[in-house]
């Protein structure tokens, strides 16, 4: 049986965004939260190297902005980095008054902070290699105490509703509906704000570091909802996941790499030297494609990361849930090399905000993964996502919380309709469709394209679209139906933008035009039935 949920605010997602801008909320009004699995299960889970901010007095702001504009390779929104670099100092400030337990130094007491790709100076702060769990546990933690905050596990939201404003000729967010995975029905969630912070999409590849539910959900609805999306091409590859048959998605934190491992080929030989003076502390998209180079020149199925040199204390000390997950493979890094491979890890396209986090939508708002802010450019600068997650939370909230009351409370939605649908006896197509999908992309819209791989995803995105809008119309929803439709949308929102690029820049590398054009432009896409004419992104 269908039911219908009100609430002040409804935040779709419940990582590290949402339950950040949940908290901040709880006190000035009743909160939902949906989590698509259990809460826990989200991609800050499994974060492991840290949380970029300038903590240390040799740092800068300067600094850290004029390496993300550089990691950017010249499409960062300057404003946006500036706004969310300001802030960090009193992102990490918050967390840590929330209780998260970051590294110590043993002999004074200080913060242990390092270095990843692309940073000028040590500003990492992180709780040893796990710094995503220690994060979200906390969050969790403080989020369960809130008594005006409720959070729906293993809800799947399906569609945002939007409705005529009362005030203005424009549409507003309402709500949206959900699947719920415990009773298998379509239930109802209404509030007076709706906040999208359901992560990235890089399940649309068939290597990744992220969790099942990465799946583009938020960017796909509030692209049928009539919001723009920006840079859908730039999707980063990590450099380096564990490559074994049974390591499902283990990402080798890059902090690896900062503390002085070494990339090298099966012989034993580095390789990192010859394509960069950065070596191994280059950016991610310069490692990511020079191993995927070398291991399409050798022919071979994996490269490796060596940290061995290093004392095994160090290892253990810096690295202990690596050096354990490697472990259970029979993999001692202390004594040996890591076979790795790269693997899709981050969206930076999304859907376009301002710097409040707001859409094109009334009353809809995007925060973390799903969002465009203009922070990442055309290559994220590692640690910097957390970062971003905290700032434009907490931005999100405090504009929320000033125009809280003056939004009215929506009119009743009507309950999902399944009168009209069958249950499916044919999942099979959901599978082989899912499947093919995400070879495809990873095969055509890789970490290198041509325009004949684009074109080829263009024609079989087409048809597999057409097949799953046929079984959607005809069959009951489902989470898998659910999500093979999302990653199917922003696999072809990812296509579309990278045909319009035409030129090689950060994540994106074309064959055919493999040399960057010196007017650098934003790849907007603009739905047929957009919302807002009026509304100005990346502007205060």
């Amino acid at each position: 049986m269908s039911k219908h949920f009100s609430s002040d605010v409804l935040v779709i997602g419940s990582g590290a965004a949402g339950l950040t801008l949940a908290l901040q909320l709880a006190q000035h009004g009743r909160v939902h939260v949906l989590s698509k699995n259990a809460v826990n299960q989200g991609s800050t889970w499994f974060a492991q190297g840290g949380i970029a901010a300038v903590l240390d007095d040799e740092d800068s702001v300067e600094a850290h902005v004029t390496d993300t504009l550089n990691a950017g390779a010249g499409l960062c929104h300057e404003d946006a980095v500036r706004f969310t670099v300001e802030r960090s100092k009193d992102a990490i400030r918050w967390l840590i008054d929330q209780g998260v337990s970051f590294t110590k130094e043993s002999d004074n007491g200080a913060y242990h902070l390092t270095q990843e790709g692309g940073h000028s100076h040590r500003r990492i702060i992180h709780s040893a290699d796990a710094t995503g769990e220690a994060v979200h546990s906390t969050l969790i933690d403080r989020i369960q105490a809130e008594p005006n905050v409720e959070v729906f596990e293993d809800h799947v939201a399906l569609n945002l509703i939007t409705q005529a404003d009362k005030g203005s000729s424009r549409l507003r967010c309402t709500g949206a509906y959900a699947l719920s995975r415990k009773d298998d029905h379509v239930h109802v969630f209404q509030a007076r704000a709706v906040v999208l912070a359901t992560g990235g999409a890089s399940k649309v590849y068939l290597y990744t570091s992220n969790p099942d539910s990465a799946s583009g959900d938020g960017i796909a609805m509030a692209w049928r909802a009539g919001c723009r999306v920006a840079n859908m091409e730039f999707n980063q590859f990590h450099p380096t996941c564990l490559y074994h048959p049974r390591a499902k998605t283990f990402l080798i934190t890059e902090a690896l790499r900062g503390e002085g491992a070494y990339l090298r080929l099966p012989s034993g030989e580095r390789f990192m030297p010859k394509f960069d003076t950065r070596e191994e502390l280059a950016p991610r998209d310069v490692v990511a494609r020079a191993i995927d180079h070398e291991m399409k020149r050798l022919g071979c199925d994996c490269l490796y990361l060596d940290i061995s040199h290093k004392p095994a204390e160090f290892i253990a000390e810096h690295f202990p849930t690596v050096k354990a997950r490697c472990l259970e493979f029979g993999i001692d890094i202390t004594k040996e090399p890591i076979p790795v491979v790269p693997a899709a890890h981050y969206t930076c396209g999304g859907v376009m905000v301002d710097r409040h986090g707001q859409t094109d939508l009334m009353n809809l708002y995007a925060i973390g993964e799903t969002s465009f802010t203009g922070l990442h450019g055309a290559n994220r600068m590692a640690s910097n996502s957390l970062l971003e997650c905290v700032v434009y939370a907490q931005s999100a909230a405090n504009h929320i919380r000033d125009r809280l009351r003056e939004i009215g409370i929506p009119e009743t939605a009507p309950q999902w309709d399944e009168s009209r649908v069958t249950n499916s006896d044919e999942d099979v197509i959901i599978s082989h469709n899912w499947d093919e999908l995400r070879r495809f992309m990873w095969d055509y819209v890789g970490i290198v394209r041509t325009r004949k791989r684009l074109e080829r995803a263009t024609h079989r995105i087409k048809l597999l679209q057409k097949e799953i809008a046929e079984y959607y119309s005809n069959y009951k929803v489902s989470s898998d139906l659910i999500e093979l439709r999302n990653l199917a949308m922003v696999a072809e929102l990812i296509i579309r933008s990278a045909m319009v690029r035409k030129e090689s820049r950060g994540l994106h590398f074309s064959m055919d035009y493999p040399e960057r054009s010196p007017i650098a432009k934003d790849t907007i896409l603009v739905p047929m039935n957009y919302a807002d004419q009026n509304v100005i992104v990346n502007k205060d």
